[in-house]
């Protein structure tokens, strides 16, 4: 039986504050900091440590692929989701007959923003539109994915409303169509299990920053093992090479791994703390954690619901991820008064995001639906507000 109360301890902000924005930068654990402070003891003692800093990188790609139930070998460490995206991107091919990429209205900007970029070099994206309910179901992506389809780029839950997409039957509408598939999980990994061979992507983007529980500055592409070598990356650097201290300036030699879909310098200091929040995952494991999320946020719900105070996040189980969101007039003023209470969350779209992890408490949830059951007059959309008199 996993001691959720123990590990909570292992969060020394979780002592002075109400922490439910996993979704947008995750709360600090105690391995975390001493593996930061670990690094500022090796550059002071030793100064230059490139044997330690390069297997620390190996060290999170390992990490990386067992969270992720992929080989090493299929993970690329990169600087940010952002940075995989444009490596792949670097590395397909939009002059033929198969120039579209299909994307979601649920993707983050930079998972949109990246795929209009490759329009000069022939891609035509199309978007797959949300229904009048704010869904996207599966139908809509039927209607989109073509044989002209290169590739579907679709996020795992949507960091505006915390609803999950039907990932493993886009899939196989995609793939029976000729497409590839990348999945943005960057919004579930480390809070639900994200298993790339049970799901069939054939690329996955996410970072440590949020469910992770690393930092800000490192992230990760996974290839399918298959793909890897019929793909070559002009966005590269010397840690994309097969001998990264060949230093050989005479020609491009990637890595026969997804190591090839890296570039230069790794983020050393943020290999420390990726390492440490990985561990940390894979001590608790990922669906030992996925279970806890899933009855934090029911409960989250359940009490919503019993304030009157409707999410727009979904209720069922398998269409939900690790966050709750929920509508309110005044968005801003409301998460300032949150604040003001040491409950912390964030704003997306005029939702109120509460972003839960393992390491969040029955207590968290019935604090943060309290709060919002004081705020009601005020805030609630349904509500309107008052007057003032002459």
């Amino acid at each position: 039986m996993t001691d959720f109360e123990a590990l909570r301890r292992r969060f020394p902000v979780l002592a002075r504050k109400t922490y439910l924005n996993s979704g947008s930068y995750c709360a600090l654990a105690d391995s975390v900091r001493a593996a930061i402070n670990a690094y500022m003891d090796d550059r002071l003692e030793v100064g230059a440590n490139w044997d330690v800093w390069v297997a620390k990188n190996e060290a999170v790609r390992r990490a990386t692929a067992a969270v992720l139930h992929a080989a090493p070998d299929e993970i690329a460490i990169t600087a940010s989701a952002s940075a995989g995206l444009n490596a792949l991107a670097s590395a397909l091919d939009f002059g033929g007959p198969r120039n579209r990429v299909v994307v979601s209205d649920f993707e983050f900007p930079t998972s949109a923003q990246i795929w209009h970029a490759q329009e000069p070099r022939g891609a035509r994206v199309v978007h797959v539109p949300r229904d009048a309910h704010g869904d996207i179901p599966l139908e809509h992506f039927a209607r989109a994915i073509d044989t002209g389809t290169r590739l579907v780029a679709v996020t795992q839950v949507c960091f505006r409303n915390g609803a999950r997409l039907d990932i493993e039957g886009i899939v196989r509408l995609a793939h029976a169509r000729g497409a590839l598939v990348l999945l943005d999980c960057y919004q579930a990994v480390g809070g639900l299990d994200v298993d790339v061979r049970r799901l069939d992507v054939d690329f996955a983007v996410g970072g440590m920053l949020k469910y992770l529980l690393g930092t800000a500055g490192i992230g990760f592409l996974y290839v399918r093992g298959a793909l890897i070598r019929e793909l070559t990356p002009t966005h590269s650097g010397w840690f994309a090479q097969e001998d990264i201290f060949a230093m050989d300036i005479s020609a491009n030699r990637p890595a026969p791994s997804a190591r090839r879909f890296e570039a230069g310098t790794p983020a050393v200091v943020n290999c420390y703390a990726a390492e440490a929040g990985l561990a940390l995952i894979l001590e608790v494991g990922t669906q030992a954690i996925e279970a806890r999320v899933r009855s934090l946020t029911r409960r989250c719900l359940e009490a919503l619901e019993g304030i009157g105070w409707a999410s727009v996040t979904p209720a069922a189980d398998a269409r939900r991820g690790p966050m709750v969101c929920v509508p309110a007039r005044a968005a801003a003023q409301l998460l300032d008064a949150l604040l003001a209470q040491d409950i912390v969350v964030s704003v997306r779209d005029d939702n109120i995001r509460a972003g839960v992890h393992f390491y969040n408490s029955d207590e968290d949830i019935d604090r943060f639906v309290a709060a919002l059951a004081a705020c009601r007059d005020r805030h609630h959309p349904g509500v309107r507000a008052a007057v003032p008199s002459a």
